[in-house]
């Protein structure tokens, strides 16, 4: 099966398991396990913090981001689309106590202009705006990365009002190597920042979560509290180590990959791309000119070896995700096979 329904669909590779089964390691809930603490220093020093912290998932990484950056019943700006929007149940009505209050932004990225109107002081009544949450690259605004000036717009906003900054990193590495630009750079307008070790990077599990070695110390209470003490987690930390020093670089494959996927999803009759760049690793495509639903796609293409992610914004638009378990060959066979079934 040619799996482009995720990134996360990355499995590590034999070199990666050979150096996880090397790892050495210890309690990493005493500070003992020296995978982790390596691995904490690295993403440290990736994302340009003081400390870092692993955590067994991107969606606990928000949870504490968000516990921690507000106040229970304070209020939290971020995207419409935003993953702890959309995809994380509830994590921070239920866990954190924080309200949401989402804007769109093109492509999930929104300005101060959309958000200055939503700041709130706090009051009897009203709830008071703690922090701004962006993510970097956006999911469903297609992979798409946040420019620097806006960001810094953001951060000059948030400082006139005395918020903080959260990042969601998930693909941070994308947005460094699509753009050119380290991910300290990123990450500097943003008072935390985590990124996911088992999307394009290829780990099987795992984030690393950064900030100031107050916010992490904090952080590593919440996360015993919430049962994320892993004990001899060496194991799995070393497959963030080893994606981080061999599979940084090799995204501009995927980023190319997706490219190239594009140009041949676009070509068919009835296809139509949803964005008109492809900035890293994500297509999104509307197939409603092709008079078939993205379900019917789905499983038609299923039949044929290949497998993406249908039904997206309710309607028309399917989802393909390039990494590095797919290659430039495996898309152009999903293009063959989307191409048959839009036919057929």
């Amino acid at each position: 099966m040619i799996d482009l329904s995720s990134d996360t669909q990355t499995r590590p590779t034999p070199a990666m398991r050979e150096f996880m089964a090397a790892a050495p390691v210890g309690d990493e809930q005493l500070r003992e396990d020296p995978s982790v603490n390596r691995l904490q220093e690295m993403a440290a020093a990736i994302t340009g913090k003081e400390a870092a912290l692993f955590l067994p998932s991107g969606t606990m990484c928000n949870v504490i981001a968000f516990s921690l950056n507000a106040n229970r019943g304070e209020t939290a700006i971020l995207d419409w689309e935003a993953h702890p929007n959309q995809a994380e149940r509830g994590g921070p009505a239920w866990i954190a106590g924080v309200l949401l209050r989402p804007v769109a932004g093109p492509r999930g990225i929104f300005s101060p202009e959309q958000i200055r109107p939503l700041i709130s002081k706090g009051g009897t009544h009203a709830a008071r705006t703690a922090f701004i949450s962006v993510e970097n690259t956006t999911n469903r605004g297609g992979g798409a990365i946040w420019p620097l000036e806006r960001l810094a717009e953001l951060r000059a906003l948030a400082d006139e009002h005395g918020l903080r900054i959260h990042m969601d990193g998930a693909r941070l590495m994308n947005a460094a190597v699509g753009s050119g630009i380290p991910a300290a750079t990123f990450a500097s307008y943003a008072d935390s920042v985590w990124v996911d070790l088992s999307k394009g990077l290829g780990a099987p599990v795992g984030a690393v979560l950064a900030g100031t070695t107050e916010f992490i110390e904090r952080a590593r209470l919440m996360k015993h509290m919430l049962g994320g003490a892993m004990r001899q987690a060496g194991i799995i930390a070393a497959a963030g180590i080893y994606a981080f020093e061999h599979h940084v670089d090799r995204l501009a494959d995927d980023h190319a990959n997706a490219r190239f996927l594009a140009e041949g999803l676009a070509a068919i009759p009835g296809v139509k791309l949803a964005y008109d760049t492809v900035p890293t690793n994500i297509v999104f495509f509307d197939v409603s000119g092709t008079g078939k639903t993205p379900q019917e796609v789905e499983a038609g293409i299923n039949a044929l070896g290949v497998r993406m992610g249908g039904g997206y914004d309710g309607a028309s638009v399917i989802r393909a995700v390039t990494h590095l378990d797919v290659s430039r060959d495996d898309c152009a066979r999903a293009v063959e096979a989307v191409r048959e079934v839009c036919a057929g």
